[in-house]
């Protein structure tokens, strides 16, 4: 099993990320599960804004496009940026969502998108509210994208409104509520990620859009 993990920090390497403490932990369990697990930070390449695979000179979302193809567990690591999801989360979605217009994303006979068979989740990591938002917004995009979402797929940690610590800083390792659901999280990824291996989705995209023409008022 392959899993990848992209931190959208906004610091580059080697600078300190709160969120990349609660990424190594993630980490370490999906290694206890046999995943190899790559980690990388969004902004350490040229992803330049946009829907489209390639955006020109110097962009590198390619290179960021092929470790989803390969991977069998995909997690959206974010930072809470003033209630929200960071931006650079909201632009790998955006990125992603050539799937749906351009050509090569989709198996010829069924219609499925290459994201079908992968499975999704997410980490979040703040000093206020807003995991629950940020989480809803990147679980929704995912199974849109075509991901599986098993259940209980996102693991959070928040510390107190106002405060000027993080994840690591105030200890929030040690903090059981996250312990807790980063466990049923990895567990359920894991599991999931070999049931689809093994049982890959059958859904025909291609015949049921078929159906659903007939039985539609032409648009």
């Amino acid at each position: 099993m392959k899993a990848l993990i992209i931190n959208c920090t906004l610091k580059p390497s080697p600078e300190f990320s709160n969120t990349e403490g609660l990424i190594k932990k993630a980490a370490a369990q999906l290694k206890e599960k046999g995943s190899e697990t790559e980690i990388l930070r969004i902004v350490d390449y040229n992803i330049k804004p946009g829907n489209m695979t390639d955006a020109g000179e110097g962009d590198e979302w390619q290179l960021i496009l092929e470790k989803i193809r390969a991977c069998d567990i995909f997690i959206i690591a974010s930072p809470v940026w003033m209630g929200h999801l960071a931006s650079t989360a909201q632009r790998i979605i955006e990125r992603l969502d050539a799937i749906f217009h351009e050509n090569g994303f989709t198996d010829e006979k069924t219609g499925q998108y290459f994201t079908y068979n992968k499975v999704g989740g997410c980490l979040i990591t703040g000093n206020e509210d807003g995991a629950h938002s940020c989480a809803a917004q990147l679980l929704w995009s995912m199974q849109e994208l075509g991901f599986t979402i098993p259940p209980n797929v996102n693991a959070y940690w928040v510390g107190l409104a106002g405060g000027d610590k993080n994840y690591v800083e105030a200890g929030g390792e040690r903090y059981f509520y996250t312990n807790s659901t980063l466990r049923y999280m990895i567990g359920n990824l894991t599991f999931f990620a070999k049931l689809l291996k093994a049982n890959p989705i059958d859904t025909n995209l291609k015949e049921l859009e078929e159906v659903a023409k007939e039985e539609s008022e032409p648009e």
